[in-house]
């Protein structure tokens, strides 16, 4: 009797614990983030690094206590860069774990079917360094959030890497400007920047589309090599870079007077690639980062474990890099909402945009997050959406990028006019009003 009474308060005590332990999984803080990845298709090698940095980011993140105790959750799902998979992906997974907190959608053409949706569901639309320009403008875009910098200032900094290669920008005047662009959204935001500095610096300006996938480009490079441009200014994604490069290489066309965006400015972009020396990229931050803090952190945490999401040999390259710089942004905003709505407790996705709006990435913090070598501080408004856009020229050497240009600045005389009119335009064409300053401290 003795002993089965004995057992009976043992097996209580065992499911109690059971209990108290399967209740305290169940309670636990997360936070939601999904992420819109593409590691299938012409376009996954970019796409696989980049969704690699993400969720090495987001487990190293956790591997360190959380967001102040609260941790990230994320679920990928798999658009191919489709903008109709992009969208499903969205409707899927809005609702889902308590709520998105924000997305972030890796597609220029996911970026515009989602802006509209994310501002009618009170989800935040998070594009750094790509998406929709205009949405800089934070009276406007009060859901989306181009942090550290848009194509717009991609394009900006591009031109101006050229021009400080011909020696100043007052010696584009005269000088022959190809822009080889993939035929898409993505690549058609390059178009207004390059025409206004066209006619502010008096370069001719040819643009030559390149479709989708951007395998077949024989008919644009005998343009290329008939019209004989000083300088190629290349805005590829995924297999259309490597084939450009092949082109160039079998044109004759110099590959030191090709300049790539920062979609164009990757490992799997040039490795392989014979004769691709001397091409380079003008990246909007971040760029390679082996030797950084963060990527020290990532192989030691993970790597060594074998957590890591993808290849350890790929840890600190571009892509990579960007994809963990996104995710940090995601991460940072959600820190900084804490600071206001509580601290260690999960945000909403409205609280969370209010993070994203009064981000304050100074230098002591990106020190403190392992950053400091490969980004420059980032702050967000009310008004700003963006916040200063800082870009460097990375020129491949046959087996790494080397920094060829100092930090480069979108220029606000070109940015601005453009910014206000596209914004302008977009308030009219949806009949909308700009947010009351009053708005702003919500």
């Amino acid at each position: 009797m003795m002993k089965r009474t004995r057992a009976l308060i043992a097996a209580s005590a065992a499911l109690v614990l059971a209990t108290t332990t399967t209740a305290g999984f169940a309670q636990a803080k997360e936070q939601f983030f999904p992420l819109l990845t593409f590691r299938t298709g012409p376009y996954a090698p970019s796409g696989a690094p980049w969704a690699n940095g993400f969720v090495d980011y987001f487990k190293l993140v956790n591997a360190k206590g959380g967001i102040n105790g609260v941790r990230v959750a994320w679920e990928e799902c798999e658009t191919g860069y489709a903008t109709d998979r992009g969208v499903e992906c969205y409707e899927r997974l809005k609702g889902k774990n308590g709520g998105a907190t924000v997305f972030q959608t890796m597609s220029t053409g996911i970026t515009f079917a989602l802006t509209e949706r994310g501002a009618a569901d009170g989800i935040p639309i998070l594009t750094p360094a790509y998406g929709l320009s205009e949405s800089a403008d934070g009276e406007v875009f009060k859901w989306s959030f181009p942090i550290a910098g848009s194509h717009w200032a991609s394009a900006d900094t591009q031109i101006q890497f050229v021009g400080h290669k011909l020696g100043g920008m007052d010696k584009l005047k005269g000088k022959k400007i190809t822009l080889l662009y993939h035929d898409s959204p993505y690549g058609k935001e390059a178009i207004p920047v390059l025409t206004a500095r066209a006619k502010q610096h008096g370069f001719e300006l040819t643009n030559i589309p390149v479709p989708h996938p951007g395998v077949d480009q024989k008919a644009p490079w005998l343009q290329i090599r008939q019209s004989r441009p000083d300088y190629v200014l290349l805005w590829g994604w995924g297999v259309m870079n490597s084939t450009a490069l092949k082109e160039a290489q079998a044109t004759g066309f110099p590959r030191n007077r090709i300049v790539g965006v920062w979609p164009s400015g990757s490992d799997s972009d040039v490795k392989g690639v014979a004769g691709a020396e001397g091409y380079s990229a003008v990246l909007i931050l971040p760029g390679p980062g082996f030797d950084s803090k963060v990527a020290k952190e990532v192989l030691a945490t993970l790597h060594a474990k074998n957590e890591g999401a993808g290849p350890k040999d790929e840890v600190g390259s571009a892509l990579y890099m960007r994809g963990l710089m996104n995710a940090m942004f995601a991460v940072e905003g959600v820190r900084r909402a804490q600071e206001k709505f509580g601290k260690g407790q999960v945000m909403t996705a409205a609280q969370a945009r209010w993070g994203y709006e009064n981000l304050d990435i100074d230098q002591k913090r990106l020190r403190e997050l392992g950053l400091d070598d490969v980004m420059r501080p980032v702050a967000t408004s009310c008004k700003d959406h963006m916040g200063p856009s800082s870009a460097r020229a990375y020129t491949w050497n046959g087996k790494t990028w080397d920094v060829s240009s100092d930090w480069l600045q979108a220029d606000p005389a070109i940015m601005n006019p453009l910014l206000k009119a596209a914004a302008d335009k977009y308030v009219a064409d949806k009949k909308l009003t700009r947010r009351a300053a009053a708005d702003c401290a919500s």
